[in-house]
């Protein structure tokens, strides 16, 4: 419990689960409202695995956000494990902002998202009309419209993620629905994910970035060793990136290292603002075979 004091007379606090289809920008609407990036977005879809915690400070409420992966129909193992992950987190949130892309539909996803959803009717909903920036005006009434009869959520909200339209609103819409009850963490504290989780998300997010193909899909991160200098206010970390055969690897290494270096130069910049001091990154590429679709390997590598 926070010891900063707050007027709990008033007070509100719970979770709440952003969910949606993939790309629809749940992410970038997560580091928007917290103003910090927890965590990572690229154009890619399934760029988030895991269930991120972002916490939101205001006067009268905390919000403990969590993010999942993209919900999408699937026969893959890995991607349906990260659906699984996603509809679990609907057993232990307050409420649920489901985020749609105003500008690119994705039917079959969203209606497998209302299907499931309509199994915890106990759980209020709001719904992000997400990316109005890229659509004409007059044409969210009508996706207003549509989303209405589809469900009956508590608020229908047109945002933009990255333009910060409606942002507050949506906000306001979320605290109006909290229970009352005191702040779950301190002021300071923006996410409960260790700095090393994070540290390995912002590397597969630069690979996501820089690589193509099915490259991104066939990585994942585990740091082996994360190590504070205080004296040099420097942090060492060690990191494997592992891939599924041995051509990905060659791709992640790129001609002379050039990749590697591309993406640990890029990852070691945004992990130094993270932890205001500098990074020593040191990164490995390591093949392990079809490791998406063993469900040991999901296991090994935290997932």
């Amino acid at each position: 419990m926070t010891d900063t004091p707050h007027n709990l007379s008033g007070f509100k606090s719970g979770f709440a689960a952003i969910i949606g289809a993939p790309n629809v920008g749940k992410s970038t609407l997560l580091n928007s409202l917290i103003g910090e990036k927890i965590s990572i977005t690229s154009p890619k879809p399934q760029t988030t695995r895991n269930r991120i915690a972002g916490i939101l400070h205001t006067d009268d409420a905390q919000i403990v956000f969590l993010d999942t992966p993209g919900i999408h129909h699937s026969k893959k193992i890995f991607n349906r494990k990260m659906i699984d992950v996603a509809f679990s987190v609907l057993e232990e949130v307050d409420l649920a902002i489901i985020v749609i892309d105003a500008a690119h539909p994705d039917p079959a996803s969203e209606s497998l998202i209302i299907e499931k959803f309509s199994a915890h009717k106990k759980i209020p909903a709001i719904l992000a009309i997400n990316k109005i920036d890229l659509i004409k005006k007059t044409r969210i009434l009508a996706i207003i419209n549509h989303w209405a009869k589809a469900h009956s959520f508590e608020e229908i909200i047109p945002v933009s993620a990255t333009e910060g339209t409606q942002l507050p609103e949506l906000l306001s819409a979320m605290i109006k629905l909290l229970p009352g009850g005191p702040p779950f963490y301190p002021d300071d504290i923006v996410t409960d994910l260790p700095v090393r989780f994070i540290a390995s998300e912002m590397i597969r997010e630069k690979i996501f970035l820089l690589t193509g193909q099915e490259i991104p899909f066939a990585a994942a991160v585990t740091i082996e060793s994360f190590k504070e200098d205080l004296e040099k206010n420097l942090v060492r970390i060690h990191a494997t990136i592992h891939v599924e055969r041995d051509s990905q690897k060659g791709i992640i290494i790129g001609k002379q290292g050039a990749m590697l270096r591309a993406i640990g130069e890029s990852a070691r910049q945004d992990i130094e603002e993270m932890v205001e001091s500098k990074v020593f990154l040191k990164l490995f590429v390591r093949v392990d075979k079809n490791w998406t679709k063993d469900l040991r390997s999901l296991k090994k590598l935290g997932y």
